[in-house]
């Protein structure tokens, strides 16, 4: 197992208090200019109805005597989240800045993947690449069992594609068909998430039966950004993949223009998600996680945008 130690020391401590606002608010500590290696993830709780959290880390309890004051985002994301009528689950790790620190609405709460399992998927053939064990060039074939309905008609029994092809196909355009055959590249369903439970997911099933939280991603997005899924060599790959998506209007429409960001989203009927690392952030990047059900289509996405806007400003305030 390579579950990140700090992440399960931060997450071990989670308390609920009831009197404080449903936002977890999970003070991490740190010097300034603490890089992404040295952030922490949000595991599972159980889910509440109205959860309040607070997860020191023992680093943080030593560093700081109380957790930075996140009064403006509690504020926001109350206002955004409540006035939408949906369910939503958003979580947001910072990586690095002064006393960076958690937070997190409903992050533990399970909702429908959608296509945020094409993340997972992607995330492991990047590390495969990296590790010399996959070929990007190297082809995957078509069998019928993998076709879903998605933006490309190409596919027929015997044609052959290449990992970077599929790769890009699901990135970009979400294809369901390439993404069905990069999970079958990979192993199957079961050897995809035996791989994102190593890293610390823990209530997640990509693919088959497909739900995720917002913590999970956002687990993912952590170890990433860390280099413990490959390093800069899979990172090189898999950014470009995730960036120019043919949807841009959840958590990139609430950043500034020339933001720089990888993000992957998945929607289907009600459902909107969306899965960022946002590296150019004010004071430091950071990981943000939105997951919607209840909405859809434009507005879901502008619930997540309103979402994403909300932290940039309170990041904003950092500074």
């Amino acid at each position: 197992m390579r579950v990140n130690q700090r992440f399960a020391a931060l997450f071990a401590l989670v308390v609920v208090a009831a009197a404080v606002s449903p936002l977890t608010v999970a003070a991490r500590g740190g010097k300034q200019g603490t890089t992404a290696s040295s952030a922490a993830s949000p595991a599972r709780t159980s889910p509440a109805t109205n959860p309040a959290e607070s997860a020191p880390s023992p680093i943080a309890a030593a560093a700081v005597a109380a957790p930075r004051d996140s009064a403006a985002l509690v504020a926001a994301l109350q206002q955004v989240v409540a006035g939408s009528g949906a369910t939503v689950g958003v979580t947001v790790v910072e990586l690095g800045g002064q006393d960076p620190i958690t937070w997190s609405w409903d992050g533990t709460t399970v909702f429908t993947a959608g296509s945020t399992y094409k993340l997972a998927a992607l995330m492991m053939e990047a590390e495969n690449i990296a590790a010399g064990t996959a070929d990007p060039n190297g082809l995957v074939c078509y069998q019928e069992s993998d076709y879903e309905a998605g933006w490309f008609d190409d596919y027929a029994p015997g044609v052959c594609f290449t990992r970077n092809e599929l790769a890009s196909r699901a990135a970009k355009q979400s294809d369901n068909t390439a993404g069905h055959m990069l999970v079958r590249d990979l192993g199957g369903a079961g050897v995809l998430n035996a791989w994102t439970a190593s890293i610390g997911t823990t209530s997640s099933a990509f693919f088959e039966g497909n739900t995720t939280t917002a913590a999970d991603l956002a687990v993912l997005w952590v170890a990433e950004a860390n280099g413990e899924l490959g390093g800069a060599a899979a990172q090189a790959w898999l950014y470009p993949l995730l960036t120019g998506s043919t949807t841009e209007t959840g958590i990139p429409a609430g950043l500034p223009a020339g933001s720089t960001m990888v993000h992957k989203t998945g929607t289907i009927d009600a459902v909107d998600n969306d899965a960022a690392l946002v590296m150019s952030g004010p004071d430091g990047a950071y990981v943000l996680t939105v997951m919607t059900d209840g909405l859809g289509g434009a507005a879901g996405w502008g619930l997540i945008a309103s979402a994403s806007a909300a932290v940039w400003q309170a990041e904003l305030a950092r500074t």
